[in-house]
Formats: C-alpha cells, sequence, structure tokens
C-alpha cells in the first residue's frame, strides 16, 4: 500500500523545523503568508496538553493559511500521548509527530525526547499508542541514537515503520552531541535503506550547498531546517527552488523582508500581548539584524532595546524603506 505522506514528501522536500519559543504560531502564520513549505507547531508535552491552560492552547492554534497543521508531542506515558494526540486531532491536525530527539537534559531527565531511543520497548509503546489512537498520519522525529556507542536510528526506524508511523526525520547527531560538532548525513542513510517510508535529514543545513550534500550524502527524501532559518526565514524557498533545481526562483528584496519582519512584529503583539510580546518579539528582531549587517548600527541597537511598538515599526519603515 502506498504511504500516504510519499507524495506530501515528494511535494515539499524542504520543512521548517520544530522549536521551542521560536515555531510559534505568530511564525507559523508569517511564515504560510510568504511560502507554502510546511512548518511544524513548537514541541508540547502530553501532559501540558491533557491538562492545557490558555498559554498550551496559545501554542496549538491552527494557521488557516497553511494547508497542512503539524503538532508535535513529546512525552513517555503511552496512555498521555495517545490522550493528547486525540485532543490535537480533535483541534484540526493533519499529522501527529512524536519527538525522541530532543536532547535537552531537562527533557531526557523526564525520560522524554532522545531519552526513548535508550528504551525501544518504551519507545514501541508509545508509536503503537499514538498510531493506534487517531486516524491521522503519525510522523517520527528522532537522532542518530544516544551516544555513538548506540546508533539505533535504524533498528528503531524498522520497529516505528511496522507499528504504523509513516514518516521519520533524523537529526544527524547523537543525544550526547546536543549542538556540537558535525551532522553525520551518511550515517542517516542508513536508515534510509533500512526502511520503506520517506525520510527527512536535518542539521546543519543552511544553504543550497549543504542541503544538496545533506540530500546526496543520506539518499533521504527531503531536508529539515531549523536553527539557520530563524533571523532569515526565506533561505526555505532559496533552498527549495535550488534542490528543485527551479529556474523560477525570484531573489528577496529589501521590500520582501521589510513585510516579512514588519508583519511578524504585529501578529507577536497580536498574539501574546504588548508587554510580553514585546519581549518575544526582541530575539527575533535581534536575530533578523544579525544576518543583515548593512543596517546601522546605532538604530538597529535602539530598536532591539525599544518598548514602544510605535518606535519599532517607524525604525523598521526607515532602515527597509528609506
Amino acid at each position: 500500500m502506498k504511504n500516504i505522506l510519499s507524495n506530501f514528501v515528494k511535494e515539499h522536500r524542504v520543512f521548517m523545523a520544530p522549536m521551542t519559543g521560536l515555531t510559534d504560531y505568530p511564525f507559523r502564520k508569517t511564515l504560510s503568508s510568504f511560502t507554502s513549505i510546511p512548518s511544524y507547531s513548537e514541541m508540547v508535552a502530553s501532559r501540558e496538553i491533557i491538562y492545557s491552560n490558555d498559554k498550551v492552547k496559545k501554542k496549538l492554534y491552527r494557521n488557516n493559511n497553511s494547508s497542512f497543521f503539524i503538532i508535535q508531542i513529546l512525552g513517555n506515558e503511552p496512555y498521555l500521548m495517545s490522550e493528547a494526540a486525540k485532543y490535537c486531532e480533535q483541534l484540526g491536525a493533519d499529522i501527529i509527530d512524536i519527538n525522541m530527539g530532543c536532547p535537552s537534559k531537562k527533557v531526557t531527565g523526564k525520560l522524554s525526547g532522545s531519552a526513548l531511543m535508550r528504551n525501544l520497548n518504551e519507545a514501541n509503546d508509545i508509536i503503537k499508542s499514538v498510531v493506534n489512537s487517531v486516524k491521522l498520519p503519525v510522523t517520527l522525529k528522532m537522532r542518530l541514537g544516544w551516544d555513538e556507542n548506540n546508533l539505533n536510528a535504524p533498528e528503531i526506524s524498522k520497529a516505528a515503520e511496522e507499528n504504523g508511523v509513516k514518516l521519520i526525520t533524523i537529526h544527524g547527531r547523537t543525544r550526547c552531541q546536543f549542538y556540537k560538532d558535525y551532522a553525520n548525513w551518511k550515517e542517516v542513510r542508513k536508515v534510509k535503506n533500512n526502511v520503506l517510508l520517506p525520510i527527512i535529514v536535518n542539521g546543519d543545513i543552511y544553504d543550497n550547498n549543504s542541503a544538496r550534500r545533506a540530500l546526496e550524502e543520506s539518499s533521504a527524501d527531503g531536508v529539515m531546517i531549523g536553527r539557520a532559518a530563524i533571523g532569515r526565514p526565506w533561505i526555505l524557498q532559496k533552498i527549495l527552488s535550488n534542490i528543485n533545481n527551479s529556474i523560477v526562483y525570484r531573489k528577496v528584496s529589501t521590500l520582501d523582508k521589510y513585510n516579512f519582519i514588519s508583519q511578524h512584529y504585529e501578529e507577536i503583539l497580536s498574539h501574546y500581548g504588548f508587554e510580553l510580546g514585546v519581549r518575544v518579539a526582541r530575539k527575533h528582531l535581534i536575530k533578523y539584524f544579525q544576518y543583515q549587517k548593512e543596517l546601522p548600527t546605532k538604530l538597529v541597537n535602539l530598536t532591539i532595546r525599544s518598548e514602544s511598538p510605535k518606535f519599532v515599526k517607524n525604525s523598521l519603515k526607515s532602515m527597509y524603506l528609506n
């Protein structure tokens, strides 16, 4: 039987990674206004979803501009993971993604995220529980293994395929590497060779060349881009055009950048309210400006520190439109 996500991956090929505190609703909504590239929700703990409050619910807002609503859930209890998946299905999710890749000590200390790669039985129980609880396709994001002595991604991937997972994303590092060293895309090929599922490669993909090399070395079907797209989300479409050998790529203009940044800023304030919104926006403005050294340093610094939305909006106009 044909995998229902094969065409999905073949059509899109480039995906925006889930990142806590970054790929929130304002970011996803803004991104979808400029490109059809799919993005994932922030990682949300299953227990938080079940006992959700307004803060958690805000993480799960559906963006109506996006053709796919993908929610990533985290946890180590099969029952709670299945209940969280059901709740996400009721919210209108199109795909449920299971997180087995987060390396943070806070997460792995609770035996979630990449810690699940140390216990194949527990990982399988969670996968089966989630797959059997919803009618949606279930996907999996993980790493190569816990450490270099336990590169068990091929084994877990095969079990995941047998238990109904439809797509797997592999970050080319172990948990113990965190984000150090270089992503090992060749090791991802071992997963690709062991399953019939679509495979997405993740880690150290930041431009056209790295995307092409990652695909070649891993034999993956698509790429997922994370940190490299924060502050310059327009690279997603550029990379997609390149790996598709498309000649129809319009270079991103200063006006395009202004439109994206200003819309993102407005969405943040609308979503979080003034006081929190100003603080959330600050980290994004820092990243946007980081990649644009030609902007006036003094005005950049004043804009980053400002707590006045009016000042920020006028500064953006001054820097990008004048």
